[in-house]
């Protein structure tokens, strides 16, 4: 009876010590290139679903910065391991949206992860990535 009890004592132990990751754990830098100008803000989205895929609203996490020209910084911290897509916008007019002109086109900067060349509506599989260990970088450029 005593042994049962001190092996289940040292099992506990093992799972609550730390130092082993943690659900979570994870940090995603995403480091913004070729801003234009420092006019409005700059807004990093995150996803994990691709049905959610760039719909702000729905978007996992959100980031606004102001803007600066030339390179920018986004960090979305406490991160589980997984897939994730980030989009990012130049927000000129300080909207809060990405404006399109006919309703697809962007008139504001924009860019995505893996930096995908679309033709139509991007696609989450085209942008997504792998967030592992305890940071994870990527870089986006944004087009005009």
């Amino acid at each position: 009876m005593r042994t049962a009890l001190t092996l289940h004592c040292l099992v506990l132990a093992c799972l609550i010590t730390p130092g082993h990751a943690q659900e979570g754990d994870s940090r995603l830098v995403v480091n913004l290139l070729d801003v234009r100008d420092a006019t409005g803000n700059l807004r990093a989205s995150l996803y994990r679903e691709p049905e959610t895929f760039r719909k702000e609203d729905k978007a996992l996490k959100v980031i606004s910065l102001p803007a600066a020209k030339g390179e920018s910084k986004f960090v979305f911290d406490n991160l589980p391991s997984g897939h994730y897509a980030v989009m990012v916008y130049h927000d000129e007019n300080a909207d809060q949206k990405l404006n399109l002109r006919f309703g697809m086109f962007p008139t504001e900067g924009f860019g995505l992860s893996n930096n995908p060349k679309v033709m139509g509506p991007p696609k989450f599989a085209d942008s997504a990535f792998e967030v592992t260990g305890s940071e994870t970088s990527i870089n986006i450029k944004l087009a005009y």
